[in-house]
């Protein structure tokens, strides 16, 4: 299951815990190690879709380059509920995969707090085994967003990982079985829910609503360009209450209206899958999501002949889509002990080697030279950009916390509620604009 990028706006009593044991532990930062300390670097990473072997296999490598050098691996599901109480503790891992945008917003309490180690000098360090820099091997335009530079001062906190394009995934063959065209517009795409519905076909779904993050990023920038887009991401007022706001709140309502009827129950991190699998079963037309669905739910059952396929959001105006790149970071907390260690581990994740490792998994590496080492499969998804599709990257600034506001919550939490109809769109809009009107 994918973690999203948007920052959270958390104020919970946990938060604060986790706030005020990373201010009483800063002191740990500076306490000398043993050299024996200093060869063990603690990595506590997220067991996503892309499974726990491929951090093993990583780690085996780490260590296969730095003889002497143990790493002490945390892999979880949950890992917030593993490594917060250990922090809280004064026990901080060296370093840390987890994205923002997760429920339990660690990581954005990280960065509110001040607590994560500014990392820049990794971009200009050779990566260990190869003769290039992790600058000279990493794409374009991963690097100096608010995803990775959160304070915007052109520091860099966190590195980004496993990118992929998103967009809406489907079944080639029922498209094909039924004479229907992909659609490149919007109008095209709902006219089409009208004809999958006359065959007991629902247009859309989504696993929860946190996947319809990417979507909204993508239709904001199909609505108003990339300039309304980072207005909107700094919570602007006219963005979202505007004529282009509105446009886009009545265009998701659009979807919502023809979203499955069993969305809103499984759409929840236990019983997500069951929302996915009704693109496998052919009862959904549609789902946004990200290029780790596939491997996610490579052993569920499926209809006849189904072949996974992938398009860009269909575009306001015709030939006008946008494709959100969603990409996973790793960063190094303040207190970690290990921190040379650890920004040499975290160029290592650029290297050929691990790039490999990891695909083995299905996760893609942000560096120039992966084009080459992907499967067919993974070609269909990386190539929506050379299909005309724009790139899109960044996300919403980094707000101080608001004291009963939470972003998410409102812009895409939400969604439940006008899907089940319990919400109209018009209120959700309303509380969306007065959300973005305290943070901002």
């Amino acid at each position: 299951m994918k973690k999203r990028l948007v920052f959270a706006v958390m104020a919970t009593a946990a938060v604060s815990l986790i706030l005020a044991a990373c201010g009483s532990s800063k002191s740990s930062s500076s306490t000398s190690t043993s050299s024996s300390d200093s060869k063990t670097l603690k990595v506590a990473a997220l067991e996503g879709g892309y499974g726990a072997d491929v951090w093993k296999q990583v780690a085996k490598d780490f260590e296969a380059a730095n003889p002497g050098v143990k790493v002490k691996l945390t892999i979880d599901k949950k890992l917030e509920s593993v490594i917060s109480p250990q922090m809280k503790a004064g026990d901080y891992p060296d370093v840390v995969h987890l994205a923002t945008g997760r429920p339990d917003g660690l990581t954005e309490t990280m960065i509110k707090g001040n607590n994560m180690e500014n990392i820049s000098d990794v971009m200009n360090m050779k990566i260990p085994g190869e003769s290039k820099t992790v600058k000279d091997v990493i794409r374009p335009g991963f690097d100096g967003t608010l995803a990775t530079e959160p304070y915007g001062d052109g520091k860099t906190y966190m590195m980004p990982m496993f990118y992929a394009p998103t967009g809406l995934f489907y079944n080639k063959a029922l498209l094909k079985e039924n004479g229907w065209s992909v659609p490149k517009t919007w109008d095209e795409m709902i006219a089409l829910g009208q004809k999958a519905k006359a065959k007991g076909i629902s247009l859309f779904t989504y696993p929860t609503t946190g996947y319809m993050d990417s979507l909204s990023y993508s239709l904001l920038a199909d609505i108003g360009g990339k300039d309304y887009f980072n207005k909107a991401m700094a919570y602007d007022h006219d963005a979202w209450s505007g004529s282009n706001g509105t446009k886009y709140f009545d265009s998701v309502g659009q979807l919502l209206k023809q979203t499955a009827s069993t969305t809103v129950a499984n759409a929840n991190n236990e019983n997500y899958r069951k929302n996915q699998q009704l693109i496998l079963d052919n009862k959904a037309l549609f789902m946004p999501n990200g290029t780790w669905v596939v491997d996610e739910m490579k052993d569920a059952p499926r209809a006849k002949g189904f072949e996974w396929g992938f398009t860009a959001l269909p575009g306001i105006k015709a030939d006008d889509q946008y494709a959100y790149t969603y990409f996973e970071q790793i960063w190094v907390p303040k207190a970690a002990k290990n921190k040379t260690l650890a920004k040499k581990f975290i160029a290592f994740m650029y290297s050929d080697k691990a790039a490999k490792d990891f695909l083995k998994g299905g996760a893609v590496q942000p560096i120039k030279t992966i084009d080459s080492q992907l499967t067919a499969q993974q070609k269909t998804f990386y190539d929506v950009y050379n299909q005309g599709a724009k790139v899109l990257v960044g996300g919403f600034k980094n707000a101080k916390a608001v004291e009963g506001v939470n972003w998410t919550d409102t812009l895409f939490g939400e969604m439940t509620s006008v899907t089940s109809g319990s919400k109209s769109v018009k209120s959700w809009q309303s509380d969306v604009v007065k959300a973005a009107d305290q943070l901002r």
